[in-house]
């Protein structure tokens, strides 16, 4: 039995996009499917953009905090909720819609393996079941949308650039004291390897709490049944993603705070704006980019999650001009700095990803692990140097007018 995640790649595409045979299931996808997938998609972004902000608001601002950047602790709990989903076989089950055990043909035994090398069948079967569960519009919709929005690839890489600028402080009315280079350096180190090792961490934990807890989920039938979640879970879907969605729209044009007593006539204290409505009114725009974007080009290089890369590099830069007409000195009002912090918090927090881009470095080989790895972090940080480092090296970091 395993002990790690399987390959977790987003969206259909991937290494094992194959392993199942369409001609092989008895209850072939839908046609309403794809509808039912992008529901699953829009409603799991909105839970996965509460809860990181949620988490990050609970975290990231208590006294005396030992880790004073806000991104790791949601990534941590996305990864671990990857993981978990991807090592199960219990709530999406095998023979998930009565599909019969998957053949391989000729190119996948023998592929890249030689032929007198033994083909572990426990491995094939976890590929062959990690494959059926990705065309399950529930588990895209838990696994792309609940996971790939509770971390953000551009939020790691914005606390190692403001680490590398003294500028990540324990609290938001501080100053961090001034340091040199090197204690600079040692920053930018301890964010890149905390958030790396706790992610890569919380992957595994969840697969061995996965393993632990099948033979609990085998005793009691917690196994998801397939007609109720095709006849009422998808359906319910279409209502909750899009109603939630339209529901964030009507919050962001009347916000709830608006015309309460403590903030009456006081607009920069209508929080609830810059706080969550409008991240999570973009929030669904940046988690269906990123899982067309990753469907379409995962697949264009063998063993190498092109899509990722290029979603969260792009998710990275946007998150850096946002972030630079948030703080650029005496420009904008408060609704424009409100909508800047929904585009950063909902558009890039949903477009990029650690907790696929922390199954892929688990499941790639060691040299392509470090490569896809360097490429990320090295280029997301490059581009901040450039976008974010333009501003704050010459006209500095100015004041934010929102309250969020």
């Amino acid at each position: 039995m395993t002990t790690g995640p399987s390959n977790t790649t987003e969206g259909y595409g991937g290494p094992d996009r194959n392993l199942v045979d369409d001609h092989h299931q008895a209850h072939p996808p839908s046609r309403f499917s794809e509808l039912y997938t992008i529901s699953y998609l829009i409603f799991f972004s909105l839970l996965g953009t509460l809860a990181r902000l949620g988490l990050q608001a609970l975290t990231s601002n208590y006294p005396q905090s030992p880790i004073i950047f806000p991104s790791v602790w949601p990534n941590f709990a996305g990864c671990v909720v990857m993981g978990f989903l991807a090592e199960d076989g219990m709530l999406f089950p095998p023979y998930w819609g009565k599909a019969a055990v998957p053949k391989k043909d000729d190119d996948e035994e023998t592929g890249s393996i030689p032929a007198e090398t033994e083909i572990d069948p426990a491995a094939a079967a976890r590929k062959a079941h990690l494959a059926l569960k990705k065309t399950i519009p529930l588990y895209i919709g838990l696994a792309t949308g609940f996971c790939g929005s509770f971390t953000s690839f551009s939020s790691f890489i914005r606390d190692i650039f403001l680490a590398l600028s003294n500028d990540l402080s324990a609290s938001p009315n501080t100053s961090p004291a001034s340091r040199n280079g090197g204690y600079s350096f040692l920053a930018v180190l301890s964010v890149c390897v905390a958030t790396i090792s706790l992610s890569l961490s919380g992957l595994f934990l969840g697969a061995h709490l996965a393993i632990a807890l099948s033979p609990l989920f085998a005793s009691f039938g917690l196994a998801l049944p397939y007609r109720f979640t095709s006849k009422v879970l998808d359906r319910l879907a279409v209502l909750l993603g899009f109603g939630c969605w339209l529901g964030a729209v009507f919050l962001s044009i009347w916000p709830p705070d608006r015309h309460t007593p403590s903030v009456l006539n006081d607009l920069a204290s209508e929080r609830w704006r810059g706080s969550a409505t409008f991240a999570l009114v973009f929030a669904p725009l940046g988690c269906l980019l990123r899982f067309y974007a990753s469907a379409h080009l995962n697949g264009r290089l063998p063993s190498f999650p092109l899509g990722t890369l290029v979603v969260n590099l792009f998710g990275t830069a946007v998150l850096g001009m946002a972030w630079d007409l948030e703080h650029v000195p005496a420009l904008g009002g408060v609704v424009g700095c409100q909508v800047l912090q929904g585009v950063a918090d909902g558009f890039c927090g949903c477009l990029t990803t650690v907790s696929t881009w922390a199954a892929e470095l688990a499941a790639l080989r060691r040299r392509t692990a470090y490569v896809y790895g360097g490429a990320s972090v090295g280029g997301g940080l490059a581009i901040l140097v450039v976008v974010m480092g333009s501003l704050r090296w010459t006209e500095g970091f100015g004041e934010v007018k929102c309250v969020h």
